[in-house]
């Protein structure tokens, strides 16, 4: 087999298969296990990712206006690398190649025609079957990986049962503002806590901030989508919504997170993505997360408006 991930969580699920030695080429996301980060790249972005949300959101925005791919494959990488399967997506165009992007090139290009499997979970349970399913098409029994994450959805789930159960806030984009939606609100639930503003299964809602002021979360989670923990927190201190607002950050209840490696990936890692918020929401538990995965932010990393600000949430489009 020669394998060509185009996806961050699928790589991720060839790795916890065992078959990390199978992969020949990646996505220029690809970054864990760091082993792979050493593979042909074979996808860019159309878009500098530089700058604030509010940039690279526009930057994305006129890509898709004009009826265009956000990002562009490697044709001729692909041609040297002779992939039999290839892992992709089908479930937003924003945050990887698309599969029409992906079966165009294979059908036009690739000979023989390699597999493309496609993922598009939008729940935990999901997740697994897509393990299960990429297990089944790379020859590799994926069953018993399934169990042991299960198993540990269920600890976390019993070192939750009878405490508090704040109710939460998941940010997945700053500017606009962008409720965490599919699997993210059952992790939640999962962690001991009462997601807001977002719903099992569905796409991430745009919000705007009187949503999110009439909510009145107890705790407020950012996980933006392809940013890592320091760029979060980078782009929480420039935020010009008057998050001073809310109890929630001046009692010192909101938290910054790793999203680009946890949360924003449906692969294996969504275990360790419910173990930091168990974390988060439950400051007597300690899985090993505290300080690299996730932090909180204190008054000190408050924002200092006024900034751009889009004022009125887009209609049309949403990320994953």
């Amino acid at each position: 087999m020669r394998l060509v991930s185009l996806l961050p969580s699928a790589t991720e699920m060839v790795h916890s298969l065992g078959l990390t030695a199978a992969l020949v080429g990646r996505s220029h996301e690809c970054d864990y296990p760091p082993a792979v980060r050493h593979l042909p790249v074979c996808t860019a972005p159309k878009f500098d990712p530089s700058g604030d949300s509010l940039t690279v959101h526009h930057r994305v925005m006129d890509i898709l206006g004009n009826a265009l791919s956000v990002y562009q494959l490697n044709i001729k990488q692909l041609q040297t690398l002779q992939p039999t399967h290839i892992l992709t997506q089908a479930q937003c165009e924003v945050c990887a190649v698309s599969l029409r992007d992906v079966e165009q090139a294979a059908a036009a290009c690739l000979t023989p025609a390699p597999q493309i499997i496609s993922l598009q979970p939008q729940t935990l349970a999901q997740v697994w079957q897509d393990l299960m399913q990429v297990g089944h098409h790379l020859g590799v029994e994926a069953a018993p990986i399934v169990n042991r994450l299960q198993q540990r959805v269920s600890q976390i789930q019993q070192a939750t049962r009878g405490l508090a159960r704040p109710r939460v806030l998941c940010i997945e984009w700053l500017n606009p503002l962008m409720s965490a939606g599919n699997w993210v609100p059952e992790l939640v639930e999962l962690a001991g806590g009462q997601p807001l503003l977002a719903q099992t299964g569905q796409h991430s809602p745009w919000l705007n901030w009187a949503e999110i002021a009439a909510a009145n979360p107890d705790v407020i989670v950012l996980m933006p989508c392809g940013y890592d923990l320091q760029r979060t927190i980078n782009e929480w201190q420039t935020s010009a919504h008057p998050w001073h607002t809310l109890p929630a950050v001046t009692e010192g209840r909101i938290y910054a997170t790793d999203g680009n490696a946890y949360f924003n990936r449906p692969g294996p890692r969504l275990v360790d993505s419910l173990e930091i918020l168990a974390e988060i929401l439950h400051p007597e538990l300690d899985f090993g997360h505290r300080g690299n995965a996730w932090c909180h932010l204190g008054f000190q990393h408050l924002p200092q408006p006024p900034f751009q600000l889009l004022e009125s949430p887009p209609e049309s489009i949403h990320l994953a």
